[in-house]
Order: structure tokens, then C-alpha cells, then sequence
């Protein structure tokens, strides 16, 4: 095991197997009042094991920025009488909050269904864990739905040709946060291919947090939760109180 300043490589075969040395232009994203979004920047090195000197092996890229897991319930909107009402639904016990993808080419010409799939090479490969019983295509809909939705909102996000690799060693890509991104844990996986094999992989780690007065106001809450939620019920009484008093006065 390789560490370079807090991020782990883990190279397929050491010694013989190219190694990956990866990097973020923010480690830290601070969602305040306000907040936009932001553009994160991903890039790093692959060296090979044959040296500088050599012809060196040409990679492809993958990079896959994955948010914090959450319980998600999907819910399917049916027309009953002229009235939209809840029909079926189905939950998912790990579903990412944000998940975006870029790479040298599309991940179709650089690997094979069954490897995309154990490594999560794009939004078809989420692996969503499905709770509860339900007929597989049912499930299988439910988790289509799941990925349109969140694609519409620009949490799940797929760019084949978004990973630029210079002179067979470096690599850059941007991938964009949206403004209604959830705060936590990320982790950017990065993986080095040749020849249909995921030959090297890397991890940085980046956390999205409130800042400021909510980002206060979050503490706060998580540190003295009993307080805080008297301190709630106290501010609606007294607010509720106000306005009593206003309209009794008119």
C-alpha cells in the first residue's frame, strides 16, 4: 500500500503494473449562503513501471466521483379519477447522492459490461442495493427512474471524453457540483486501463461541508440536539404568540 499526503493507490501488481499518483484542486468545498456549485478539478500522474525512459503503454482513464450513500424511496406517480396519486414504490438501501463519471473515451470501447459493472464505470452500473421484495424488472425500472431523476437534476452525470491525458503519463478532468449537491464524504476513484483490464487504481477523498451561519446552525443541532430542539419549539411558540397577537389587534 502506497500514501501520498492522505490519498491511498493500490497498484494491481507492484513492481510490474503502471502506479497512479492522483490529486484534487479542492480537498475541502465549503457550501455557503448562496453557493453555486463548484468545479472540481481531478489529475495526476501514471507512472510506469518500465521508467521514464521507455515507450510506456497507452491507458485509458476513468474517473468516478461518488457522493455519500442514503436510504432512497422511489414512489411512481399514477392517474386515478383524474387525480395524480402514489401507485408503487421501492426502496433503495444505498443509493449515491451524487455520482458522476469521466473518461478518455467512452467506457464502452475500454471495457467489457462485466467490468464496468464490478468497478461501477458509469450511472447503468450504480450499484443502488435494493430492499424489500419486487419483481426484478420491476426493481430494475424503479432503478432506471431513480438515475433519469437525479440526471435531471444534475447529481448523476456521465462525460466520455472528459479525462485529457498528456504525453502518456498525465491526466486532468473537471467534473461540476451542482448547487443542490449534499454535504459528506466524497470519494474520486481513479482507474488506469489497458487492454480491457483495470491494470491501477487511486482514491482521494473529499468533503463537501456547510459553512457559515447554516453550517453553524448544523453543528449546533448535532451537538446539543435537546437543546437545540427546545430552543425550536420555544422560537415557534413565541413566533405563533406574535402572530396571535398581530391579528387579534386587527
Amino acid at each position: 500500500m502506497l500514501v501520498w499526503e492522505g490519498l491511498t493507490a493500490t497498484p494491481a501488481l507492484a513492481q510490474r503494473e503502471p502506479v497512479l499518483v492522483p490529486a484534487v484542486s479542492q480537498s475541502r468545498i465549503e457550501v455557503r449562503q448562496g453557493f453555486t456549485g463548484a468545479r472540481l478539478l481531478l489529475y495526476g500522474a501514471v507512472i510506469d513501471p518500465a521508467g521514464a525512459g521507455s515507450r510506456g503503454e497507452d491507458y485509458d482513464i476513468v474517473v468516478v466521483l461518488k457522493g455519500p450513500s442514503e436510504a432512497v424511496r422511489i414512489r411512481e406517480k399514477e392517474r386515478i379519477a383524474g387525480i395524480w396519486a402514489n401507485a408503487e414504490s421501492s426502496d433503495f438501501r444505498s443509493a449515491p447522492a451524487f455520482f458522476a463519471v469521466a473518461s478518455s473515451r467512452p467506457v464502452s470501447e475500454i471495457v467489457d459490461e462485466r467490468t464496468a459493472a464490478i468497478y461501477e464505470l458509469g450511472t447503468e452500473f450504480i450499484q443502488l442495493s435494493p430492499s424489500g421484495e419486487i419483481d426484478p424488472e420491476e426493481q430494475a425500472r424503479f432503478a432506471k427512474g431513480l438515475v433519469e431523476l437525479r440526471q435531471r437534476q444534475g447529481l448523476y452525470q456521465e462525460d466520455p471524453g472528459g479525462v485529457r491525458i498528456a504525453e502518456k503519463v498525465l491526466y486532468q478532468a473537471r467534473i461540476n457540483l451542482p448547487s443542490n449537491v449534499t454535504t459528506g464524504r466524497y470519494t474520486a476513484e481513479t482507474f488506469a486501463i489497458a487492454r480491457g483490464r483495470v491494470l491501477a487504481s487511486a482514491t482521494a477523498r473529499i468533503e463537501v461541508v456547510k459553512a457559515g451561519l447554516e453550517g453553524q446552525v448544523v453543528t449546533a443541532a448535532q451537538r446539543w440536539s435537546f437543546l437545540y430542539g427546545l430552543g425550536a419549539i420555544g422560537l415557534s411558540l413565541m413566533m405563533g404568540w406574535i402572530a396571535g397577537r398581530l391579528f387579534a389587534r386587527g
